[in-house]
């Protein structure tokens, strides 16, 4: 072998090799991708199916349900137009409210409801994140999210 040859073929190997590193950490890194949607656009059904994702809004006045052991609650997030009732079993953040910003990840259920895993609750009055800020101002308006 020429070792003009051999030097394409080295180039060769290296870009195969390249192109498969750059392959496995875009997999890996669309796997760890969780989007933010808002109630409306759930229920508008924006949202993959199946897929992991956050729903953020306001928990709902007079929406918080709590079974008798307290570690199962139910409760709705709305964005002041649409309304998605979330199931979440666990420990809620000291700053969880009625009527406060939330965001909660987890997956849509068959059923329409969100079954969560997580909840986040903002940490004072002025913050909220702001997809849900753009998505509460886009609902007030009657404007899809």
């Amino acid at each position: 072998m020429k070792p003009r040859q051999r030097r394409l073929l080295w180039v060769l190997a290296g870009l195969v090799l390249v192109a498969t590193a750059v392959t496995l950490v875009l997999r890996a890194l669309n796997s760890n991708v969780m989007f933010f949607y808002s109630p409306s656009q759930v229920r508008a059904g924006s949202v993959p199916h199946g897929a992991a994702f956050r729903l953020g809004g306001l928990v709902e006045r007079g929406s918080l349900q709590r079974s008798d052991d307290g570690m199962l609650l139910k409760f709705v997030v709305t964005d002041e137009v649409q309304r998605v009732p979330v199931e979440y079993r666990g420990l809620l953040p000291d700053l969880f409210r009625e009527g406060k910003g939330v965001v909660v990840s987890g997956r849509l259920q068959p059923d329409g409801g969100f079954q969560a895993t997580e909840v986040l609750a903002k940490h004072d009055e002025n913050y909220m994140p702001p997809e849900a800020a753009h998505a509460l101002k886009n609902a007030e308006k009657g404007g899809r999210p």
